[in-house]
């Protein structure tokens, strides 16, 4: 019977998500508030269905009732998650809530089948950074003066690295962590957040020449600290963000190739300067001709996304332990082996709709500061995505950065929330600005039609 169950629920999870994907898309070009309402809706019951199924599925393969308690107490926390956010800020995007809650079910569906005990501590941490970040929204109705600390977020930000860099933890040949009481934190993933602060309050004041060029040795600073460390995976994100943050605020495309090209010419000086960079790029070209020593990891990631085809396998049907590190940088494969690479892909889509809801109130933002910020953030997301799945499907050489919101890590989770509550913060600023504007329209025209109605009750009584 649980086989039955198994083989039956690898294509009803596949049907739901893609169906909640669709859906996720198909609400950009409805107008109607009820009807987007509706598919809000449909969405949140999906994603139930799919954790439910999943959950049956875990508990029927290990017998262990822990995991049914755990899975009631994530149905309370996503629920409340929803109706928190809906209550105290009814202008936020319902639709980025959901795929914020849909990522985190698959974080929490994916780890509990590779590690009990990880997905509870991921799970603790979790609803830690949620309480933290429900206040963000807030606090920029609040906070005016945000965009008057471009030189403060930059110190924060090359200070910490800097701590890092001296005194932080080794982890797989780079610097990246501070250890306290048997909690690890990474501040480069919050360092993201400022860095694009820094560089948004900076570019929104100025494109002078002299302005451009303190920025950029800033914002090289952080780059440079972040190799000295090894963390070249971080120090790309940075890079890229800022090349396209810069292009966009001056609109020189000389600064944006010239960013490119220095880029490329990092990269070749990374890879004679750094082994495990040498490493990488020698387990992108061929993993399978060194696969013993350079390309295990990389061959184990291919075997499992090939073995898991379309459809996956089911879950505890795969070997995904089999890959190192297979919690973090290759969950995605992970998810494909045993869900399937049709629900990977639905995966890939939803982040690509959150990058493209990111981009939207960037676009939308009236305030440059903000623009920039929403701008920068989008870029750290969707660049931080592309890293992650194109290292593990073996489309770009390995860079060691986890995918945002379902891979285990606390600084990685908390960051990345932190970053959904600020364009969230964005959008309800945008929301009220435009609702101040169609009632001072709908005033004036009220008050139009009074004035020409007392003109013609005038008229009329001479």
């Amino acid at each position: 019977m649980t086989n039955i169950l198994i083989e039956l629920s690898r294509y009803l999870i596949i049907i739901a998500i893609a169906v909640y994907t669709y859906k996720g898309f198909v609400i950009f070009r409805i107008t109607d508030e009820k009807e987007k309402e509706n598919i809000l809706r449909v969405q949140n019951h999906l994603m139930f269905a799919i954790h439910f199924m999943a959950y049956l599925i875990l508990f029927l393969s290990t017998n262990q009732i822990e995991i049914v308690f755990f899975y009631l107490l994530q149905v309370v926390f996503l629920s409340a998650v929803i109706a928190l956010y809906r209550v105290i800020y009814p202008r936020s995007s319902k639709l980025l809530i959901n795929h914020m809650c849909m990522l985190l079910s698959i974080s929490f569906i994916i780890l509990t089948r590779l590690s009990y005990t990880k997905s509870i501590k991921q799970f603790k941490i979790v609803i830690v950074s949620m309480v933290i970040t429900m206040l963000i929204p807030y606090l920029f109705k609040k906070i005016k003066f945000l965009d008057r600390l471009g030189f403060v977020y930059a110190g924060i930000g090359i200070g910490l690295l800097g701590l890092v860099a001296v005194a932080g933890s080794i982890s797989y040949g780079a610097k990246l962590s501070f250890s306290f009481a048997g909690v690890s934190l990474q501040p480069s993933e919050f360092i993201k957040i400022t860095y694009v602060f820094f560089v948004a309050a900076l570019l929104s004041k100025s494109q002078e020449l002299k302005q451009l060029l303190i920025v950029t040795a800033l914002a090289a600073l952080h780059v440079l600290i972040l190799v000295a460390s090894k963390d070249l995976g971080g120090a790309l994100i940075y890079f890229i963000t800022y090349a396209f943050m810069l292009y966009v605020a001056t609109k020189e495309y000389l600064y944006l190739t010239g960013g490119l090209l220095s880029g490329a010419i990092a990269a070749f000086i990374g890879y004679r300067l750094f082994s495990h960079v040498r490493v990488r790029v020698i387990a992108w070209k061929d993993p399978f001709s060194v696969i013993e020593n350079e390309g295990y990891q990389l061959s184990q990631s291919l075997f499992a996304i090939g073995t898991g085809g379309w459809f996956g396998m089911g879950l505890y049907q795969g070997i995904p332990n089999t890959i190192p590190v297979v919690d973090q940088d290759f969950i995605f494969s992970a998810i494909v082996e045993e869900l399937g690479g049709l629900f990977g892909l639905c995966v890939i889509l939803i982040c690509i709709s959150c990058f493209v809801m990111f981009m939207n109130v960037a676009m939308q933002a009236k305030e440059r500061f903000f623009r920039m910020v929403a701008l920068g953030i989008a870029l750290m997301y969707g660049f931080q995505v592309f890293l992650t799945i194109g290292g593990v499907t073996k489309f770009i050489p390995l860079t060691g950065v986890t995918l945002p919101l379902v891979s285990y890590g606390g600084s990685s989770v908390l960051s990345t929330l932190i970053m959904f509550a600020i364009i969230q913060g964005l959008y309800i600023l945008k929301q009220e600005e435009d609702e101040k504007v169609e009632k001072i329209k709908a005033d004036a025209a009220r008050k139009t039609k009074q004035a020409a109605k007392k003109r013609k009750q005038q008229q009329e009584s001479k």
